[in-house]
């Protein structure tokens, strides 16, 4: 079978030959050959070169992290605007919103040694700019580019599938783009009224986009806010997002479409209440020693049925950490094959910058060897 076709397999609850292998060599691929890692645009074109890098390695493709699959409007009341300068010797990008109740403005800035865009500034720091930020992305509308989705799908082929990003929910936005953690606990202490209609705003017009996606071509969808269970723990999710969750995961298996939830931190909590709302898929699940769970703890949160995808925790591809510590990490995510074939071999995350090639190809063959069904 094709990387693809085991994907699928999985997705649909069949037992492929070999347990799938994909990765994201996004970040490592970029701060390997020093490319531009430009949030200020998107791709409207495939990334042939890094789809290339991981066919070469043996590795399924599965997220354009900046593909543009869509575009987005704004009403008349609305004006965005992206601006990128140079500030004390680094990029600086600056995303702004002119509305009628007024303007609000964020900043990231480029980190050379971790090949990453720490936030300078958050935008949200008043009740009225929760509102301005309300007005903003509620007056958003959708139009699906198929013609660059059929063009990264043409290119990614049989090594893989490509998922659909919609981005992240309201409650997403706000924690890691406009406020922040911190600032947005104290806005459900000290604003709750208007918290909870900005949240509802944009909530419902995501679901707009999730109705654009429902209809387009594609299999997976994958959606999220970088759950960690520290973060957005399930009392928390229950109160802010999961109605969000829920409704958009209905929408998307009624139009025959499957959902990953993106879980890229603490997974205690995390896994049983995607897995309760009927996602199909946890992605990134880093498992210890980073995360909180150990792959046979990760199993039984989410089920016999919720897919696992994901496995081997980050600072285990650096090289610094002894290879046959790396070996078995694999080996004891591939293990839970035997319990269940809904299972994905992957990064936990992403593989990092600075990771050791090796490991990735020795990962592929010990997929290869050790991630066979019924041999």
């Amino acid at each position: 079978m094709t990387q693809r076709e085991r994907i699928l397999a999985v997705y649909r609850g069949e037992v492929p030959d070999t347990v799938p292998f994909m990765l994201d060599l996004s970040h490592w691929y970029y701060h390997r050959h020093r490319r531009p890692w430009d949030l200020s645009q998107s791709y409207e074109e495939p990334e042939y070169a890094l789809i290339d890098e991981h066919r070469r390695l043996g590795t399924g493709f599965y997220v354009p992290n900046l593909g543009s699959f869509y575009t987005v409007d704004y009403a008349e009341n609305v004006q965005p605007e992206t601006v990128k300068f140079e500030h004390n010797g680094s990029p600086e990008i600056i995303w702004r919103y002119h509305t009628s109740q007024g303007v609000i403005e964020r900043r990231r800035v480029w980190h050379e040694m971790t090949y990453s865009w720490p936030i300078s500034a958050w935008g949200v720091r008043t009740e009225q700019d929760l509102r301005i930020l309300g007005e903003a992305l509620s007056s958003r509308r959708f139009r699906f580019r198929e013609d660059r989705y059929r063009a990264w799908d043409d290119h990614v082929g049989d090594n893989g599938v490509v998922y659909l990003l919609p981005g992240y929910s309201a409650m997403g936005y706000l924690l890691n783009y406009w406020m922040g953690v911190e600032a947005v606990m104290y806005a459900a202490a000290d604003w709750p009224h208007t918290l909870r209609e900005t949240v509802e705003r944009i909530n419902a017009n995501n679901l707009d986009m999730i109705d654009m996606l429902a209809a387009a071509p594609g299999e997976i969808v994958i959606m999220g806010d970088n759950f960690s269970s520290d973060i957005q723990p399930p009392h928390f999710f229950a109160e802010w997002s999961r109605d969000y969750y829920a409704e958009a995961i209905r929408r998307l298996h009624a139009a025959g479409k499957y959902v990953a939830v993106h879980i890229d931190g603490q997974l205690k909590g995390s896994l049983g209440m995607f897995a309760e709302i009927g996602a199909d898929c946890a992605d990134a699940v880093t498992p210890s020693p980073m995360g909180d769970l150990t792959p046979e703890e990760c199993r039984r949160e989410g089920g016999a049925d919720f897919i696992l995808s994901g496995g081997v925790s980050p600072d285990l591809w650096l090289p610094n950490v002894e290879l046959e510590t790396f070996k078995e990490a694999v080996r004891t995510w591939l293990r839970l094959k035997q319990v269940s074939s809904r299972l994905i071999a992957a990064a936990g995350d992403q593989v990092p910058p600075g990771a050791d090639e090796e490991r990735i190809t020795v990962m592929r063959d010990l997929v290869e060897a050790e991630g066979r069904y019924g041999g």
